[in-house]
């Protein structure tokens, strides 16, 4: 895991282009994304972004896209139709690098000020720090946030992500921005077969999404697995599970598949499903874009 010092400046990667287009309809109704660092350090055993295919080496170091705000400036001028703008899907916008840089932050004003909407994926409480401006975007365009938490037991998620914010601080950052009438809601991805795949986590995630005043939900009952992220998940199994034999647990049940769907899947979903109809919390992706696009048509977003 990378330590983080503020007297060590990040290292600059060059970028011609940052907010770039959505092909089709874009995950959550998003138009654009937007990714200002390259790399993470939380340190999640699972993430797909380590995956050979993105090209990202040392995904475990964080860089910044240089000029990152002159180019997001430029990029928005030059786009015809205003849409909401993800950003997260890489890297987290709010590594900890960003506390000091501000360039989410000022990256999010930008959007305010040229009338486009935010769509946040991360797993740090600093979104609470842009609330403010959160806010602001919110009176113009639609804003989400969506918090990812794969399980309730803060000691297990500090083992399988252990440089993002426990699970509760994480509840209570959605609690916080429900608080402030942003539009927030859960994650529930990956669920990892043989570790967090069970009814009593599933149960735990919709009990505290709820009492933190998630609007939604929306899960996986699995994982993916390709190329190096598979050698760097089995490994990490190993030498953070002793005993437990998961490597090969998964090597039987799932083979060399891209899509490792947890044998509980069935179960969980219909449990899933009822728990949050009977609180009601969203969970299928035409309802939560419809919800939080509610009231801006007028805007000429694309919708689901």
């Amino acid at each position: 895991m990378e330590r983080v010092s503020a007297g060590l400046p990040l290292e600059q990667v060059p970028a011609k282009t940052i907010v770039t287009k959505t092909k089709g309809t874009g995950w959550f109704g998003t138009n654009y994304n937007m990714n200002i660092y390259r790399g993470c350090c939380h340190g999640c055993i699972y993430c797909d972004s380590r995956s050979e295919c993105y090209g990202v080496e040392e995904f475990d170091r964080v860089r910044v896209k240089k000029n990152a705000l002159q180019v997001i400036r430029d990029d928005l001028r030059r786009k015809v139709k205003p849409g909401v703008v993800a950003t997260g899907a890489m890297s987290d916008p709010y590594n900890p690098y960003e506390r000091d840089l501000q360039l989410t932050r000022h990256a999010l004003e930008l959007l305010s000020a040229y009338g486009f909407g935010a769509a946040i994926a991360t797993k740090s409480e600093l979104v609470l720090r842009d609330i403010d401006v959160l806010r602001e975007i919110k009176e113009h365009s639609p804003v989400l946030v969506k918090i990812t938490v794969t399980t309730v037991d803060d000691g297990l998620s500090r083992v399988i992500e252990p440089g993002a914010p426990a699970s509760s601080r994480r509840f209570q950052a959605i609690r916080e921005l429900s608080g402030a009438g942003v539009y927030a809601g859960v994650l529930l991805m990956p669920v990892l077969p043989l570790l967090e795949d069970t009814p009593g986590n599933i149960l735990g995630v919709i009990e505290k999404a709820h009492e933190a005043g998630a609007r939604f939900i929306y899960p996986a009952f699995g994982m993916t697995l390709r190329q190096n992220q598979r050698d760097w998940y089995f490994d990490r199994l190993d030498e953070l599970f002793p005993g437990r034999d998961l490597r090969r647990r998964y090597v039987e049940q799932f083979g060399n598949s891209y899509r490792c769907v947890s044998p509980q899947a069935g179960e969980l979903w219909k449990l899933f499903r009822t728990e949050c109809d009977r609180r009601g919390i969203l969970y299928r992706m035409p309802d939560i874009i419809a919800s939080y696009q509610l009231g801006y048509e007028g805007n000429q977003l694309r919708f689901f």
